[in-house]
C-alpha cells in the first residue's frame, strides 16, 4: 500500500465518517488502546472485508463511535508496547497468516487522527492469538461462533478470481491514467471517450480496471493491469507476466537469434498482442507452395492460428505460478506457445470442448476486444487453417513432469508424410477426424487422403493409418454394419 499524506487521510476520514453505524469493515474509536483488543479488531476487519469484497478495511482513533464526530485521540500506536515490545511487531507477529497492515497518523482540524488500513484475508480467515475474528454488525464476534458466515468467508477464497485482485493500491486519479492507457482502453472496448478525468475513472470503475476507494483513491485491479498497463514491470507481482516471444537458430534452445524487445512487449495484453503478431509472423520464414494450398507469399504458419493460440496462453494461464509467464519460442522446424498452468480440459478434447479458463474475466473482455474467438470455436479453426495450409497436425500437451505444470501448444513445419513418426499420423488422423465431426461430418478414406495429400492411388496407406488410430483407441468405426469401401470414422468420445 502507498503512503497517503494529510489532505487524502482527511478526505478518506470524510467518507469512513459518513459511512453507517452498521458498516462491517469499519470500526471507530476514541482512545481504546488494550493491545488484544486491537488485535481481534484487526483479524474482524480482515475477515469482514474479504466477506464484502472490499480490498481493505479500517479501525480509526480520534472518533465517537455513536455520532462518528471527530473528536481527537491521545493514541500513539507507533510509540505504544506490547511488554517491551513495540505494539506494531507485537500485532503483526500475532496475526496469522500475516497481515501487511498500515499505520496513519495525522491531524485532521487541529485535532490528532489514527486510521489502522488493513488488507481484506485473501486466502485464510486472518486468526488473532489463534482465534478467527468476523463483524457481526457493529460487533466483534468469533467467527466459529457463525458457521454460516464461516462457510461464506472460506467459499469466498475458493471463487474469489485473479482478475479481482488488486495489482496497485491507494492510487490517485492522476496516476491510475499515467499508470494504464486508458485511451486504448476505450478505443479496444469500442466505448465512447468521456471528456473529463472523473468520467474516465467512472468508467475504467465499471469495467472494473480500478475500483474506488475511501478517500478518493483508487486500487488498480490484476485485470485492469494485466490488460492495459503501460509497462507490466511498474506493478510488482505482474512484471514476470509479459508476454516473451524468442527466436532461435535451429531447432534447440542453445542459441538465441533474436527477442521480442520493442516498447510494446511491457505492455498489457491488449496493448501488446497485435505487435506481438506482428514479430512472431515477421520472424517466420515463407512456406513453399505445396499443391494448392499456397498462393503467393505466405509464412509458414497460418496467422489465425498463431492468433488464437496465443490468445490462449494469455488467458488460460495460471497467474499464482510466479516467476513465469506465457512464452512463444520459434525454432527452424517448430513453433512452440507455452503457459503456466496444466489445462483444465483434456488436451484430447480441446477441439470439440468449449475451454474452462481460471480467468473467465479476462476471457470475457478479450472476446469483447474480438482478440479471440467466441464460443469455444478458437481451436477448431486452427485445425482447420492447419490442415488447409497441409501442416503436421498440432499437438497440445499438458506438462506434468515440472512444477508447476505447463501446457504447451506446438505448430510444426512443412513435412512429407513418410517423415512423421506413427505418433503425428495418428495424431493427424484424430485431428482430422474431429474436425470432421464437428462441422456435421464423418471422416472416410478420401477425406483423409485430401487432408495429408495421399495420392488416390495409395488409399491402401490411408485405411492402415486408420485402422492404427482405431488401434490407438482414438477414432472408430461410425456404423460397424457398414461395407469397407462405404465406410466412415469419428472420434472416441462421438
Amino acid at each position: 500500500m502507498a503512503t497517503m499524506n494529510d489532505a487524502r487521510l482527511s478526505k478518506l476520514l470524510v467518507e469512513l465518517t459518513a459511512l453507517s453505524d452498521e458498516t462491517e469493515w469499519v470500526e471507530f474509536k476514541h482512545n481504546n488502546d488494550n493491545p488484544e483488543q486491537i488485535g481481534e479488531y484487526l483479524s474482524a476487519l480482515a475477515n469482514a472485508a474479504a466477506l464484502l469484497r472490499r480490498p481493505a478495511a479500517y479501525l480509526a482513533w480520534g472518533v465517537e463511535d455513536e455520532t462518528h464526530k471527530v473528536v481527537g485521540t491521545t493514541f500513539k500506536p507507533r510509540k505504544a508496547k506490547k511488554g517491551n515490545e513495540a505494539l506494531e511487531n507485537w500485532l503483526m507477529r500475532s496475526l496469522h497468516p500475516q497481515v501487511n497492515f498500515q499505520i496513519h497518523e495525522f491531524s485532521d482540524k487541529g485535532k490528532p487522527v489514527v486510521i489502522l488500513e488493513v488488507p481484506c484475508a485473501t486466502h485464510a480467515p486472518i486468526r488473532f492469538g489463534g482465534e478467527a475474528f468476523i463483524r457481526v454488525g457493529s460487533l466483534k464476534k468469533k467467527l466459529k461462533d457463525y458457521p454460516a458466515k464461516e462457510a461464506a468467508l472460506w467459499a469466498s477464497f475458493a471463487s474469489a478470481p485473479f482478475e479481482i485482485g488488486i495489482a496497485k493500491s491507494d492510487v490517485l486519479g492522476a496516476e491510475v491514467l499515467s499508470l494504464l492507457d486508458f485511451s486504448g482502453a476505450f478505443d479496444l472496448l469500442k466505448i465512447p471517450f468521456p471528456s473529463n478525468q472523473a468520467g474516465i475513472l467512472d468508467r475504467l470503475s465499471e469495467e472494473k480496471l480500478i475500483v474506488r476507494k475511501p478517500g478518493r483513491v483508487y486500487d488498480i485491479t490484476n485485470l485492469g493491469a494485466v490488460l492495459f498497463a503501460k509497462d507490466l514491470n511498474r506493478f510488482d507481482r505482474l512484471g514476470r507476466k509479459v508476454l516473451r516471444v524468442v527466436k532461435y537458430k535451429g531447432a534447440s534452445r542453445t542459441e538465441t537469434e533474436r527477442e521480442w524487445r520493442d516498447p510494446p512487449s511491457k505492455y498489457g495484453y491488449a496493448l501488446a498482442f497485435e505487435p506481438a503478431v506482428g514479430f512472431i509472423n515477421s520472424q517466420l520464414p515463407q512456406n513453399e507452395p505445396i499443391g494448392q494450398a499456397f498462393r503467393g507469399e505466405n509464412r509458414m504458419y497460418p496467422e489465425l492460428a498463431i492468433r488464437e493460440l496465443t490468445a490462449n496462453a494469455l488467458i488460460h494461464q495460471d497467474f499464482t505460478v510466479t516467476g513465469s509467464g506465457p512464452m512463444v519460442e520459434i525454432f527452424a522446424d517448430r513453433l512452440e506457445i507455452t503457459n503456466p498452468g496444466e489445462p483444465l480440459v483434456d488436451t484430447l478434447r480441446f477441439i470439440d470442448t468449449p475451454p474452462r479458463s481460471r480467468n473467465e474475466g479476462l476471457a470475457a473482455l478479450m472476446r469483447r476486444m474480438k482478440i479471440c474467438e467466441e464460443g469455444g470455436t478458437g481451436i477448431d479453426k486452427v485445425v482447420a487453417e492447419i490442415e488447409a495450409f497441409q501442416l503436421p497436425a498440432p499437438d497440445f500437451t499438458a506438462i506434468t513432469t515440472m512444477q508447476p505444470g505447463f501446457t504447451r501448444a506446438t505448430l510444426f513445419a512443412h513435412g512429407k508424410l513418410s517423415e512423421m513418426d506413427s505418433k503425428d499420423r495418428i495424431r493427424a488422423c484424430y485431428q482430422h477426424a474431429c474436425l470432421c465431426f464437428v462441422t456435421g461430418k464423418r471422416m472416410t478414406n478420401s477425406s483423409l487422403r485430401e487432408r495429408l495429400g495421399i495420392d488416390d492411388e495409395n488409399a491402401a496407406q490411408a485405411s492402415r493409418l486408420i485402422r492404427d488410430s482405431v488401434k490407438a483407441g482414438l477414432v472408430r468405426l461410425y456404423d460397424p454394419d457398414s461395407r469397407r469401401k462405404n465406410a466412415s470414422y469419428v472420434p472416441f468420445w462421438a
